[in-house]
């Protein structure tokens, strides 16, 4: 029963929590089995997710979807909420620093000598004969119009150096 001063939550105001715990419970659809068990779940929340990934009727999936957002109005969203931010923060830094490779890879093999000082410094790791080596094969592929084998293996070696 409702406490004394308690405002009772319209059904329009009901309606809009439902379908955010809905929401979030996309979200956690969309992530893999490892992410999941990293999560604190009840069991039934992840058996239910489970349950919906070779679901191929719409129907059936928006009815297991409306199932999973009703096991989350018995969850405590708000550390759930923060695995997601943390989640998606992770894949987007990932994204930057494989772009930031990218363009340093870019840059060496157009001829920017400026980039081989910042990777230098940025990488303390790196062998400067090596990345030297790995630079003039894939310029002469460029220039030659071949396949980018050594552009790749350049951008390889970047990403092992980073990691």
């Amino acid at each position: 029963m409702e406490e004394p001063g308690e405002l009772k939550k319209s059904r329009t105001q009901l309606k809009k929590e439902a379908i955010a715990l809905q929401k979030i419970g996309e979200k956690l659809v969309q992530l893999s089995d490892e992410q999941i068990r990293r999560m604190d779940l009840t069991t039934r929340l992840i058996e239910a997710i489970s349950d919906i990934r070779p679901m191929t009727s719409r129907g059936a999936r928006r009815r297991q979807m409306q199932y999973i957002g009703s096991l989350m109005r018995d969850v405590d969203v708000a550390p759930i909420e923060q695995a997601l931010l943390e989640i998606e923060q992770g894949e987007y830094q990932r994204a930057r620093d494989f772009h930031r490779l990218e363009a340093w890879r870019d840059r060496l093999v157009d001829g920017d000598d400026e980039a081989m000082m910042e990777i230098l410094d940025a990488l303390p790791k790196a062998d400067r004969q090596r990345l030297g080596q790995l630079v003039r094969s894939a310029r002469k592929e460029k220039q030659n119009n071949k396949h980018p084998k050594s552009a790749r293996n350049l951008f390889r070696y970047l990403r092992d150096l980073a990691e």
